[in-house]
């Protein structure tokens, strides 16, 4: 067995699972007339930012508190370049934002699915541990009220 690098046009729109056939630089026939064909198997290496779901894209976005309570505009990447997303007021962890369209091409196109992680800055200064203070103070806020007793 020798080894031979061949060009390959992969499709548009082809999907993980596909199989691509190459005519005829495959091993030889038994008969030695013609040269077989070869197959491969399309998969997709993992990306950074997206994980794949048939033509939809997932990925986390990162958000601060203050956007998550106060809403906003987040500037996220898509395969086609940066959207201005709007994030609600009083956003939750977790939630689940869709991009209709702006997945993977196909026909449909698929979507993108946004899920919101909220990111707590660090607290480096007596100013910022102040002002997480003063928050604790003026919200009686307890997240883990609905989990039975007393969550402080």
């Amino acid at each position: 067995m020798q080894n031979r690098t061949l060009s390959v046009r992969v499709p548009k729109r082809i999907s993980q699972g596909q199989h691509i056939r190459l005519v005829g630089p495959g091993g030889p026939s038994i008969d030695g007339r013609s040269a077989g064909d070869l197959f491969l198997e399309v998969t997709f290496a993992a990306h950074p930012v997206y994980r794949i779901d048939g033509k939809s894209l997932h990925l986390d976005l990162p958000i601060t508190p203050w956007e998550a309570a106060l809403g906003g505009h987040v500037v996220m990447p898509t395969p086609d370049g940066q959207v201005d997303l709007r994030i609600p007021k009083n956003a939750r962890s977790g939630q689940k934002m869709r991009l209709k369209g702006k997945g993977l091409p196909g026909t449909p196109n698929g979507d993108i699915y946004a899920t919101l992680k909220i990111v707590n800055p660090k607290v480096e200064t007596e100013e910022a541990r102040a002002l997480f203070e003063e928050m604790a103070k003026a919200m009686p806020f307890d997240p883990r009220a609905n989990l039975g007793g007393k969550g402080r």
